[in-house]
């Protein structure tokens, strides 16, 4: 639908100003009518159990080479101007950042679908390896069979990446 205009992708251990993020993505852009964001936080717990730490890891190269498919399927699907995503490595504590996933477009439901796919789309097929601390010891963060099926609802079947 859309040659890509705009893309950045960032792996990085340091926080990020959403704020900023934001700004940087639509300045200049005069076409822009809509920008649709998602940042995604550490939490405290999962599956029932308290969340001291979440420790990501990745392949570097690979993992930006896997994102980049993500954003290219999303500028093919989608009439899109711009995608910032930030995805965060290392060790996390809850309430921290972890990833941002930004798109603008003309209009906001070409925006919010495409933030949703590349949200989805990241969190099954993206090379990360998650390992939560929690009292009763360390352990890796298994895929959920609910972002398979947010993914197949894009008629993509999940490969497993990453947890």
């Amino acid at each position: 639908m859309n040659a890509p205009s705009a893309f950045t992708i960032s792996i990085q251990t340091a926080d990020f100003d959403l704020g900023a993020e934001l700004t940087a993505l639509r300045a200049q852009d005069r076409r822009v009518g809509a920008l649709c964001s998602f940042v995604g936080l550490v939490r405290d717990h999962n599956d029932g159990d308290a969340v001291g730490s979440l420790e990501l890891e990745h392949y570097p190269g690979m993992t930006e080479k896997a994102i980049q498919t993500m954003v290219d399927e999303a500028f093919a699907r989608f009439p899109i101007y711009a995608v910032r995503v930030i995805h965060r490595v290392g060790l996390l504590q809850p309430c921290e950042q972890i990833v941002l996933v930004a798109v603008t477009a003309a209009h906001r439901g070409p925006s919010f679908q495409a933030c949703e796919f590349l949200m989805d789309y990241l969190k099954t097929q993206a090379p990360f390896w998650k390992k939560e601390q929690t009292p009763q010891g360390a352990r890796w963060v298994d895929a959920r069979v609910s972002d398979d099926a947010a993914l197949a609802r894009w008629g993509i079947a999940a490969r497993n990446a990453g947890g």
